[in-house]
């Protein structure tokens, strides 16, 4: 569930949309390899994406997505040399990025000791959500995937009220999808909040406590998590860090890791 860059066709620099912005220096359509792709499938401007413009590009994670359908779906066949297969190949990369993302969400389900009640259902979901990922190039261009996203939604929904309820806050208020742009929030004892698909761009957390709060699809870019503690944090990735701003004293879940644009 970690992108493998090397033994992928580059998939997320020609499947997907680039919409000029402060994340893109250019506008790209889907289906049309960014100008920046060698003939390699490697990026010309890796080392440099940020101060080229190309901020987005560092925030993105295909969770493993690319090599699964360069490597497993295509066989290894790329797109270049088997142009009739392009077009399939980019329909199915954004799919099986979903069911990567929900494998990554359900992995850490499985791991929390307070919502273990749930365990049984979270493997036959993990199960389930990897053999999707399993199934032909047809298969996977007609599949469902946002009926199964939801079924797996409120499965994690349900992992993480029993788990923030171990927080030791008296009241959790909810955050769900709140317009948080620019608050205020440095040093705010968040423990146990639902932050799911809020909006934090530019918000101040420095010093803030998000232990056992709820992330998924929290949109941190820029925020300011310089010294704040995300330990034990719920379904946070990687991205959402890259996203961000920090610095060495904040505090993460062992499986991430500080970003190199952090200041240290």
């Amino acid at each position: 569930m970690r992108a493998d860059c090397g033994n992928c066709f580059g998939l997320c620099c020609v499947a997907l949309t680039l919409t000029r912005s402060a994340d893109f220096a250019v506008h790209k359509d889907a289906g049309k390899p960014c100008r920046n792709l060698q003939e390699d499938f490697r990026c010309g401007i890796h080392t440099r994406l940020r101060t080229e413009g190309f901020a987005g590009c560092t925030v993105y994670d295909c969770f493993g997505a690319g090599q699964k359908v360069s490597g497993e779906t295509f066989g290894g066949r790329d797109w270049r040399t088997a142009p009739e297969s392009a077009q399939q190949m980019f329909q199915v990369f954004p799919v099986v990025r979903q069911l990567h993302e929900l494998l990554w969400y359900l992995t850490e389900a499985a791991s929390l000791a307070p919502a273990r009640s749930l365990h049984g259902e979270v493997r036959r979901s993990l199960e389930e959500t990897e053999r999707l990922t399993r199934l032909d190039a047809d298969a996977l261009t007609d599949l469902d995937v946002a009926t199964h996203r939801d079924g797996v939604a409120a499965l994690l929904a349900r992992t993480s009220e029993l788990v923030r309820a171990t927080a030791p806050r008296k009241k959790k208020r909810s955050h769900r999808g709140a317009d948080l742009i620019a608050a205020r929030l440095g040093g705010a004892d968040l423990r146990g909040a639902d932050l799911r698909g809020a909006c934090l761009i530019a918000a101040d957390l420095a010093g803030a406590d998000l232990r056992l709060a709820d992330l998924i699809g929290a949109d941190f870019r820029d925020a300011d998590l310089s010294g704040a503690d995300l330990t034990g944090a719920l379904f946070l990735t990687q991205s959402q860090l890259n996203a961000a701003r920090g610095n060495g004293a904040t505090r993460l879940p062992s499986s991430l890791s500080h970003p190199a644009h952090w200041d240290r």
